[in-house]
């Protein structure tokens, strides 16, 4: 059995237009949800193996809060899965260490999205909102062998809902 969180970044910051898209930080907000969202988890009881994360530094410093609130030692920085699409992804789950059984993964949007649609689950999701939490399991053995319909959503979490 394997379990995956995929975890979009938290809101982002546009004050300064000089910034590339991948070196904006978070914003005020965003700084409030991470730590919000990954106490979440911590409340039911998810124990990450490790994480991945995409390079953009908005998702470096989301992934940050989770790592040190879920106490995860494992951590792997992708230049991949900077706005990746559900298959890019999907190619790099496949790559995880078997010692792995349960894995976050930040990234972005409309990949995130996307990616949620392709879990076996009937209710069909418009958005994963900034720092949005999709959960999914998989009855694999090996990563090797995990593809995202045949992955199961598991949780559905955002900010809002713990307002």
């Amino acid at each position: 059995m394997r379990t995956l969180y995929f975890i979009r970044h938290a809101k982002s910051s546009w004050d300064d237009p000089t910034l590339d898209d991948h070196s904006r930080p978070l914003n005020k907000r965003g700084r409030r949800d991470g730590p919000v969202m990954a106490r979440r988890l911590l409340g039911i009881d998810v124990a990450p193996d490790g994480l991945l994360s995409s390079t953009a530094k908005r998702t470096r410093q989301t992934a940050a809060y989770f790592k040190d609130i879920l106490s995860v030692e494992n951590t792997i920085y992708l230049r991949e899965l900077y706005h990746a699409s559900p298959q890019t992804i999907e190619a790099q789950i496949k790559k995880l260490p078997d010692e792995w059984e349960t894995v976050l993964i930040f990234g972005h949007n409309p990949g995130y999205t996307d990616l949620a649609n392709r879990l076996k689950n009937d209710v069909y999701l418009e958005n994963v909102p900034t720092c949005g939490i999709v959960g999914a399991r998989s009855d694999v053995d090996e990563w090797k062998d995990f593809t995202l319909e045949g992955a199961k959503r598991i949780a559905y979490l955002y900010p809002k809902q713990t307002e």
